[in-house]
Formats: structure tokens, C-alpha cells, sequence
């Protein structure tokens, strides 16, 4: 099995079983992640979603269906991200349960993240 990279072609992150993979969407403007995003993954994480907005038009998808956590730092990151996009918005797809309370508790209201459970 070939070993996860993230967009922009660094390693990925590691410790035990903590690894986070992150690849383009096919087909889409977006990125697909596996693993969990905490504090040993988070670089990866955030280069991503650097590696998304440089790329955004309009819309851009997370999809994030075999992301098992997402910590209080790793939404913030989505949110920032998506708050200093210059226009459109983020659409998070299948997101662990914390990530919309998350967003919920911290930033209510914030219309560039739609998220579809």
C-alpha cells in the first residue's frame, strides 16, 4: 500500500496510529481526508486547506467521510480558512459529529461553511 501524502506532496504525519492523508477530489475542486487532524497531524492539515484556497473558485469541497476526529484547533483552521477566502464558500462533506458543534459553539452563522451530513 502506498503510503498518504498531502496535497502540496509533503510526508504525512505520523505518531501510532495518529496519520492523516489528505488527496485532491477527482472530478472537483476540493480535497479528500483520511485519518484524524490534531495536534500531531495538524501541519498537514493546514497545508491542505493553504493548498485549497490557493485553488478556490467559488466553491470548494472537504470531504471528510474516513476522518475518525477533528479537534478544536483543526475546525479552527477550516473556519479561517474559509473566512479569508475571497468569495464563495467551503461545503464540508460527512463530517465527524464535533465538527458541526464546533462551528456551531464558535462561530454561529458563519455562511462560508456549509456542511451535508
Amino acid at each position: 500500500m502506498d503510503a498518504p501524502h498531502a496535497v502540496g506532496g509533503s510526508a504525512p504525519a505520523e505518531s501510532g496510529r495518529a496519520a492523516l492523508e489528505v488527496s485532491p477530489l477527482p472530478g472537483r475542486a476540493g480535497i479528500r481526508a483520511r485519518g484524524e487532524i490534531n495536534g500531531v497531524t495538524r501541519p498537514s492539515w493546514e497545508q491542505a486547506l493553504s493548498e485549497l484556497a490557493r485553488r478556490h473558485v467559488g466553491v470548494s469541497y472537504v470531504e471528510l467521510s474516513d476522518v475518525a476526529f477533528v479537534d478544536v484547533a483543526g475546525v479552527t483552521a477550516l473556519a479561517v480558512t474559509a473566512m479569508n477566502l475571497p468569495d464563495g464558500r467551503v461545503v464540508v462533506e460527512n463530517p465527524p459529529p464535533q465538527l458541526p458543534r464546533v462551528l456551531d459553539m464558535f462561530w454561529p452563522g458563519l455562511d462560508r461553511i456549509e456542511v451535508a451530513l
